[in-house]
This record gives structure tokens, C-alpha cells and sequence, in this order.
């Protein structure tokens, strides 16, 4: 039997693009030991999985001769890792600053691998809380832009240095440019942009453009530096989500509160949040009510009044009352950490686009070298072209075609998609989900908790001799104390209008019929139509206004006083407030939209028919497994919605499973992806935010490939050269990513 595969996690510092990435999971999957590696550029994280003991040693070495740091954040196993180091996970060195190779770092190499090995911190430049104007990228920048310009000035002064001092303003950005090169290579990487840039740069040297090579190194770095900005605003949408949990919380102790890190709050803590406060962890109120506002989660606009057992979400807003709250998840297990984690481990994932992305780029940048040194050999060679003409032209195709653009092109969008609908309470588990939602042709929805509330509410009281509020009060008073879910709906009902709630006598439970007691000294039971009707007449109108409410899928509940019928309560799990818009959301998308359930058929039926969806009812989990096999049968690409738990098979057989729930275990780590908040407008914002992200790639790789081939005929022109050239190639990447930048700006 093969043993189950380890997960050892890293943290990275210094990588912002799709390029990086590449280089170090070629460098590590070259280690002995490991079976597979995943790396999020957004995340600023690697996983690396493993069959048996993973020499970190070795990983920590790799990618700090890479120039990057790095940082281990713990093994995930079945058992608990002997040696793990979760404690030195250091989130706070995740930042903006997030360099690229090819750039100046103090510490790589081996001694900075020998550190990181020792102490598991992370080196390179990622220094930490630094802005991206304090790093060492942007140092290495504006030293070479100084030294372009000083070189102008001198040059200007003494023509006799001009070709020297240009070298030198040069060989200030090329050298680490060339020694990242360098590096990757050996890693297994020849093929990279520092590499282009070193053979461009030299190649310019070597015919009399050495002016024209050193700007084109400042331009370069420059352009890093806006895609590392770029990359750190990606980065801050998702840990702006962490940020909205406050860092302290006031914690009930010995008679009095102690103000204690949030992240230190054990489960069962009872902690004071005051007016305006953040809520510092999710919990359960014990005391208190107030109005919450949840937009900072849920974007939800309005705030929700909240009181005793009502649930509360860390990162929400306590608008208006002192509040005591039970704490039941610790700080890494809080709705907010779980989204955050997930949403990490979901960029990992690459989507279908990406993967060709990646392939296509292996052959492409060897292509693009193929296609320069032809365009510089072959005219001068067949044509007796002019040689230091055709090297330049070659020198510029070499700038045109490096991929940066093209493979930054559709992980940026992924990211910010991702990004985007975890803000807004969609979560989606990688690309690949991410990018399936758009051919999504079908959805089947399970109706108990996901197109209903998932708990009963009266919503009729017929009264017979006695007006509404006495009959909703009688049978209050003998539900006091009860927990079955129909007798909670009566007391929700009942506070809710602010009936009063007398104390009922002797009240008892009569197996199989119903409750009865007395109130006010007056006789009364409660229960089933054929139970009432044992103790007291009833008219043939009662029995035509008890089927016609049964007929709506209604239970209905029968109040006998004194021997008399004395009214109906009629009570049902009612559709969802935004159930049948979600439904109509998705039939104007061109979607067809069903509903399974284990329900009886008159019920479906009257909820079907409300929202305006077919029903297929009274279905074992089995059953909802066969019907979306047939569904995907008929050429449909089946969505199932459903609580992650009875309606496992389906979600599992689904082409993608979506879990319903409000932030529960359940919701958070089963199917595909989740929907936190319980909107069935949801389902169709997913499959509009796949459609909006995969059309932002396509704008993406229209841009990066359109720019290429237009500079490309303008160089062979001889219409534009190096500089141009480089900043074809720079500007793609700012524009592809601005632009994938932009769905972080999504509504839905």
C-alpha cells in the first residue's frame, strides 16, 4: 500500500510574477524526495509534497541560490509532524516587497543558504514592513538610473570616456541580472528572462550600443519594480481579509477583563466587544444584543440585529451594544483564516488556460532566441546584410519576445478572480474551478437549508372565536421549553409580534399526537389535525382550510381550548429571501435550474412552483447521485448545490460541487467550492465572475502576443529598436496586470 504523501509548506519572499514561480518549482522538483510542488504567487507560498522525510536543508538552499527568501511554515500529515515549525511562519514578512530575480541580493548564494538552512527565517530582499520604495529592488533602481545619468554628464564632459562610463552605469543592474541568470540555469531554467536580458545587453556591448544597453537595464528594472507593486496589491486584497480581525481582544478574567493578543483566544474564552469595536473572533453571544454590520465579510450593506445564541463572524462590526461573546474557533480556525488559507492553497491550483500557458511559454522563449539569432545571421550571411545592423535587430527581438507578459497574463486574473470572490463570500478551491463555472449548463439544487432557510416559520394563524395573537399565545405557552423545530417557530413567532406568553400548567408531551396543559385555567392541547379532531368537532370549513394549507406543503398544527377548535397554525421552511431571483439570475444566463429533495412531492411541489423551478421529489442521497448523471447524459454541465453532508454523492458526481453555508466546517472544506453567506444569487455571480475573469485573460493574451507581433514588424523594419523594444515588453506586463488588477474591483 502506498503511504500517504506529506505536505511540507514554505513561505516565499521576493516572488512576483508567473516567471518566478517557474523557476523555483523547476529548481525544486529537482530535489530528491519530492514527488510534486505547487506554488502561489499570490500567496507568496510553495508546497511541496513528499513520500517520506523531506530534507528542508536542501529546499531552503535551492531557492536561496535563486535569490529569493524563503521560510518553512509547517508539514501537514494524518499525524502531527514530529519537527514542526509552524511557530516560525512569520506571516508578517509577507508584504509588498516581493523582488524578482535578477536583482540585487546581499545574501544569496550559499551563505545565505547555510542561514536559512540554520534558522528557518527568510533572507534575500524581503525585508520586512519595508514599502516597496525602502526595498532593494527599488535601491538597485534608482542606483542604475544614477549611474545611467551620471554617465550622460561625464560622457558629455569627456567624450574620450563616454563608451567606459556607460559601461560602468551597465554593469551597475546587469551583474545580478546576469547572475540570477546564472543561477537558474543551473537550476534547470536556461531559458529565462534574465538570461535574454544578459544576451541582449552583451550583444549591444559588443556592437558599439553599449548606451543603448544600459538604459535598456534601467528601463528593465524598472519595469520589475511595477510588476513587484503590481504583485503587492494582488497579495494585499487577500491579506486585507486577515487585517480585518483586530489584533487585541478584552477577555473575561477573574471578575474582570484583560486586554490579551486575539490570537492567543482559546475556545470557550467569553470576551467584551464594545460599541463600534471589531469583533476579534468568531463566536456565539451570551449576553448582549446589537446591531452587526457584516459588509467587511459579507457585503452585506445593511447590519443585522443580532442577540443571545446568535452567531458572530470575526472581522464584523459591532455597531451599537456591549456584547459578551463565547469564543468557538481559536484564530486560525476563524471563518476569516479558513477563507484566507483556502483561498492560498486554491491559487496553487492551475487552472486549464494556465497549464497551457506554461507549456506553450517552454517553447516559446527558446523559439524566441531560435528566431533572433536567425533574423541577425541569415540576412548578413544570404544577403550580405550589414552584420552590426541585423545583430541589433536581433538584440531587439530578443527584448520583444521575452514571456514575461504572456505568462503573467492569465495567473494575475486567476489571482484576482479568486481574490475577488472571497471578498464577496464566494469561494472557489483553484483555476480549474475558477475557469469551470463558465461552462456551467445546469444546476441542481438540494431545498432544505439551500433554497430555504433550512428551519420552519408560521406563516399562517387562522383563528376560530378568538382573535390571532390569543391563539398564537395558547400555544406558546405550551412550547415553552421545547427544542423540536416546529415548537420554535411558534416562540419565534410569538416574540416576534410580541404575544404575550403565559405559564401553562402541567404541560405534557402525548406521544405521536401532541402537547397539551393548561393556560389561564383553561384546557388546551396542540397538535395534529387527526388528534384535535379526537377532542373537539370540527367543520367541514376547518377540514377544507387544513387540506388547502397541507396542500401548500404546509404542517399545520390544530389548538383545541376547552374542547372547542380554536385555531390553526399552518407552518413551513420557507424559500430563502432571494431564492427566486437567484433562480431567475440563472435562467437569464441561459442556465436551467432544478431542484432535488428527500421531501414529499406536495411540498416540493408548493416550493417549486413559488420560484419557479422544476422539482424531482422524495430522492434518497442515491438517487440525486443518478439524476445528475443523467443530467450530464444529456450533454448538460452539471453545478449541484447542496449542505456538503446528505448530499455528498451528487456534489461529489457534479462536473462541480458547491457547498452551501454560513462560514461552517462543512461548507468551508467540502465540494469545490462554497458559498459562505447562503445567497442563491450567488451560484449565478460565480458563474458571471468565471465569465468576466476569462474574458479579462483573453484581453490579457490579446495584449501580450498583439504588442510582440506589431514591434516585431516595426524592428525587422528597422523602424524601432532596443529601447522601444524593452518597452514593449515592460509595458505588456504593467497593462496585463493592471488589467487583471481590475477585477479586484468586481461586483457581481
Amino acid at each position: 500500500m502506498t503511504a500517504p504523501l506529506k505536505q511540507t509548506r514554505f513561505k516565499i519572499g521576493g516572488m512576483d510574477c508567473a516567471s518566478c514561480a517557474a523557476k523555483i518549482d523547476t529548481a525544486v522538483r529537482r530535489l530528491d524526495g519530492v514527488a510534486d510542488v505547487s506554488v502561489s504567487v499570490t500567496g507568496a507560498s510553495m508546497t511541496v509534497s513528499h513520500g517520506g522525510p523531506l530534507n528542508d536543508d536542501k529546499v531552503l538552499r535551492q531557492v536561496a541560490r535563486l535569490g529569493y527568501g524563503i521560510v518553512k511554515a509547517g508539514t501537514r500529515t494524518d499525524e502531527p509532524a514530529p519537527h514542526d515549525h509552524a511557530d516560525h511562519d512569520h506571516e508578517g514578512h509577507d508584504h509588498e516587497d516581493h523582488d524578482h530575480p535578477g536583482h540585487d541580493h546581499d545574501h544569496a548564494g550559499g551563505e545565505v543558504a547555510g542561514q536559512a538552512a540554520a534558522s528557518t527565517h527568510l533572507h534575500g530582499d524581503a525585508e520586512l514592513g519595508q514599502p516597496w520604495w525602502r526595498s532593494r529592488r527599488a535601491a538597485l533602481t534608482l542606483a542604475c538610473a544614477a549611474a545611467l545619468v551620471a554617465a550622460y554628464g561625464i560622457g558629455h564632459l569627456v567624450p574620450a570616456a563616454e563608451r567606459w562610463v556607460f559601461l560602468a552605469a551597465l554593469l551597475v543592474g546587469l551583474v545580478p541580472i546576469a547572475r540570477r541568470a546564472l543561477m537558474a540555469a543551473f537550476a534547470g531554467t536556461p531559458f529565462s528572462i534574465e538570461m535574454l536580458m544578459t544576451i541582449a545587453a552583451v550583444g549591444a556591448v559588443m556592437i558599439n550600443a553599449t548606451e543603448e544597453a544600459a538604459a535598456v537595464v534601467v528601463l528593465f528594472l524598472i519595469g520589475e519594480l511595477l510588476e513587484g507593486v503590481a504583485a503587492g496589491r494582488a497579495r494585499a486584497s487577500i491579506q486585507g481579509l486577515a487585517d480585518l480581525v483586530p489584533k487585541t481582544a478584552l477577555v473575561e478574567r477573574g471578575g474582570g477583563t484583560v486586554e490579551v493578543p486575539a490570537d492567543q483566544l482559546a475556545v470557550g474564552d467569553v470576551i467584551v466587544v464594545r460599541p463600534g469595536d471589531r469583533i476579534p473572533a468568531d463566536g456565539e453571544i451570551t449576553e448582549g444584543s446589537s446591531d452587526i454590520d457584516e459588509a467587511p465579510v459579507t457585503g452585506e450593506s445593511t447590519p443585522k440585529r443580532k442577540g443571545i445564541a446568535d452567531t458572530v463572524f470575526a472581522g464584523t462590526i459591532n455597531n451599537d451594544g456591549v456584547l459578551k461573546v463565547r469564543v468557538t474557533a481559536a484564530a486560525s480556525d476563524n471563518t476569516i483564516a479558513r477563507v484566507v488559507r483556502l483561498v492560498e492553497e486554491a491559487q496553487e491550483a492551475k487552472a486549464p488556460t494556465e497549464r497551457f500557458i506554461d507549456r506553450f511559454s517552454r517553447y516559446y522563449t527558446p523559439g524566441v532566441l531560435v528566431v533572433g539569432a536567425l533574423v541577425a545571421l541569415l540576412p548578413p550571411l544570404a544577403a550580405g546584410g550589414d552584420w552590426n545592423e541585423w545583430i541589433y535587430k536581433g538584440l531587439a527581438i530578443l527584448l520583444i519576445g521575452c514571456p514575461c507578459a504572456l505568462v503573467i497574463s492569465t495567473p494575475a486574473a486567476i489571482a484576482a478572480g479568486l481574490a475577488a470572490g472571497a471578498r464577496r463570500g464566494l469561494l472557489m478551491k483553484g483555476g480549474a474551478v475558477l475557469e469551470g463555472f463558465r461552462r456551467i449548463t445546469a444546476v441542481a439544487f438540494d431545498k432544505t437549508g439551500t433554497l430555504t432557510a433550512g428551519k420552519p416559520v408560521v406563516t399562517d394563524i387562522v383563528a376560530y372565536g378568538r382573535d390571532e395573537r390569543t391563539v398564537l399565545a395558547l400555544a406558546a405557552a405550551l412550547e415553552q421549553g421545547s427544542s423540536h423545530p416546529l415548537a420554535v417557530a411558534i416562540l419565534d413567532r410569538a416574540k416576534a409580534d410580541k404575544a404575550p406568553v403565559p405559564p401553562a400548567l402541567a404541560a405534557k408531551a402525548i406521544s405521536g399526537k401532541g402537547v397539551e396543559g393548561s393556560v389561564g385555567g383553561v384546557a388546551v392541547f396542540l397538535g395534529s389535525g387527526p388528534a384535535a379532531g379526537e377532542r373537539a368537532g370540527m367543520t367541514q370549513a376547518q377540514r377544507l382550510a387544513i387540506d388547502s394549507l397541507n396542500g401548500q406543503g404546509k404542517t399545520v398544527s390544530v389548538l383545541v381550548a376547552d374542547g372547542v377548535i380554536a385555531g390553526l397554525i399552518a407552518m413551513r421552511d420557507e424559500p430563502r429571501p432571494d431564492a427566486a431571483a437567484g433562480i431567475a439570475a440563472l435562467k437569464a444566463e441561459g442556465i436551467r435550474a432544478v431542484m432535488l429533495t428527500g421531501d414529499n412531492s406536495r411540498t416540493a411541489e408548493a416550493i417549486a412552483t413559488s420560484l419557479g423551478i422544476e422539482a424531482r421529489a422524495q430522492l434518497l442521497p442515491q438517487d440525486k447521485q443518478r439524476i445528475v448523471g443523467e443530467l450530464q447524459r444529456e450533454g448538460l454541465t452539471v453545478a449541484k448545490v447542496g449542505d456538503g453532508i446528505n448530499d455528498a454523492p451528487a456534489l461529489a458526481a457534479a462536473d462541480i460541487g458547491i457547498a452551501m453555508g454560513g462560514g461552517t466546517d462543512v461548507a468551508l472544506e467540502t465540494a469545490d467550492a462554497a458559498i459562505l453567506h447562503g445567497r442563491v444569487t450567488d451560484v449565478a455571480r460565480m458563474v458571471l465572475l468565471s465569465r468576466a475573469v476569462m474574458a479579462n485573460i483573453g484581453q490579457n493574451i490579446t495584449v501580450a502576443l498583439g504588442l510582440k507581433a506589431v514591434f516585431l514588424v516595426t524592428t525587422i523594419a528597422g523602424i524601432t529598436g532596443l529601447w522601444p523594444a524593452i518597452l514593449a515588453d515592460t509595458g505588456a506586463t504593467v497593462l496585463v496586470t493592471a488589467n487583471a488588477m481590475r477585477l479586484l474591483r468586481w461586483r457581481g
